[in-house]
Order: C-alpha cells, then structure tokens, then sequence
C-alpha cells in the first residue's frame, strides 16, 4: 500500500480520507503514534497520522517521530502537512491566525532527532528546512478561502509537556521568533533527512505567557488551547482540501536533493 501525501496533526484529519483504511505499520524504530490511515483526497493517495495518538496518549516530548516520519517514508510518502497549535510571542499573530512557518529554533533536549548515528557521517542543511513550494501554494489558497494568515514565521520549539514562564516567553519574543510550539522539532528535520518536503501549518491559540505592556491577556492554559485549535481546526481542514488538489507531481524545489553533498567522505 502506498501514498503520495502525509499529514500529520489531530485526529480531526480523518474525516478528510475518502475510502480510508487503516494499516497497523512497524518500523526499524517501533510503531508510529497509531495505526495508519490511508485514503484518498481529490484523486491523491493520503496517509494520515494523529501525532499525539487517536487518544492524545503521547506527550510531545515522547511523540515516535523517527517511527512516524520513517513509516510515512515507506509507503512512498514525498510531501508532509503537519499542523500544530502554536503559541504567539507576538502581538502581530493573533489567535485564530494562521502561520506557514519558513524557520524552526530548537529548544528540545533528549529527542533523538536524527536517522544518522554510523558511518558515513552526515551533516544536513538545516538553513531552509521548510518546502517553499507548499508554504507558497497554501499562503495563496489560505487568501482566497479569506483566512487570516502569514507567509512566514520563526518558531521556537520547545521541550513540553508544560508552558513557558513568563521570562522564557519575554526572551524568546526579544529573540525575534514568531510564535512557539512543542512539535515541530525534530519532525520536520527527520522528514528533511528522508528528502520528503514539509509544510508546517501552525494555527495560534494563544499569546504564550502573555505579552510585554498587555495586562488584559491571561497566561495560557491547556484548556483554552483546545478550545481555539478546535475552532481552527475547520480552517486548516478547508486548506488542507484545496491545497492537496494543487500539489504538483514534480519536485522542483530541491527538499530531494537534502542529502547531496552531506556526506563526510574518509580520507
């Protein structure tokens, strides 16, 4: 069984898969977060995977991500959505906004983050780590469906299962990141280590520890973050529709090619 496409988010995303079925898949690294559903959306074979589990039974910092991207690269997988619920580090990204993310900052620690731990020692490029051909494709469609997004944004990844203090937000908002989530690493690397492109959609719910000169914004909470994600969740499913759709069978923006010249040969 194969798929052209993956996604990766909450188990919303099901209802998306026409004529779905669900493999239970094991990989060199374990099981995937749940058993795997495969199906169709206009014409294109889709594999979708609750990152947390059908149940929410992992917690971000023990997601199987080597598991879950390696299992989606053995069904033929070349392009990953991943959708996250983030949090805003500043007053421009609001909640219910949109943001197609062009750059990561790793804060996680003790993840195995990478396929590479032998010979041959390789060092991949992390300078451009999202696909610029899907960010490009659903900044367009999000403006036509009259969402409120934008085209690029910094996120910081951060360890989990709890929320930042308030210092550690007011640092990382004077560092310049966009918004904040404990996900996206090393997800979108290990995808990148597999040449698979990656569009990371975050839908904001929240500003973080709050903003600096803001005293009407409260302290996030789990609770009023699964209360926006859900509202959004809509959304990012009517994107997720059209963008599918649109998604060209030939590669030209170079997330194949991650691998050449990454190999440090012995001498």
């Amino acid at each position: 069984m194969e798929a052209e496409i993956g996604i990766i988010g909450g188990s919303g995303f099901y209802s998306l898969l026409e004529d779905s079925e669900r493999v239970d898949v094991e990989t060199a690294y374990g099981k995937p977060s749940d058993s795997i559903s495969i199906g169709k959306v206009a014409g294109k074979r889709v594999a979708f995977i609750p990152r947390h589990g059908s149940k929410h039974a992992f917690p971000p910092h023990k997601v199987p991500y080597k598991a879950n991207i390696e299992a989606l690269y053995g069904l033929g997988v070349k392009r990953i959505i991943g959708t996250n619920a983030v949090g805003s580090l500043v007053e421009e990204y609001a909640p219910g906004d949109f943001v197609f993310f062009d750059q990561f900052v790793n804060m996680t620690h003790g993840r195995d983050d990478t396929f590479f731990h032998s010979s041959p020692v390789i060092h991949v490029s992390a300078a451009d780590p999202y696909c610029p051909e899907l960010r490009k494709d659903a900044y367009s469609i999000s403006h036509e469906l009259g969402l409120k997004a934008h085209r690029d944004g910094t996120v910081v990844v951060i360890n989990g299962p709890r929320f930042s203090s308030r210092a550690e937000s007011r640092f990382f908002s004077s560092q310049g990141f966009h918004v904040i989530n404990m996900t996206q690493y090393p997800e979108v690397m290990l995808a990148r280590e597999k040449g698979i492109c990656y569009l990371g959609i975050g839908i904001v719910t929240d500003y973080d520890a709050g903003l600096e000169n803001r005293d009407d914004i409260k302290a996030v909470s789990a609770e009023e973050v699964g209360k926006v994600f859900a509202k959004g969740i809509g959304d990012a499913k009517r994107l997720v529709l059209d963008l599918i759709p649109r998604i060209n069978d030939n590669r030209e923006c170079g997330c194949a090619a991650a691998l050449e010249g990454a190999v440090i040969a012995g001498h």
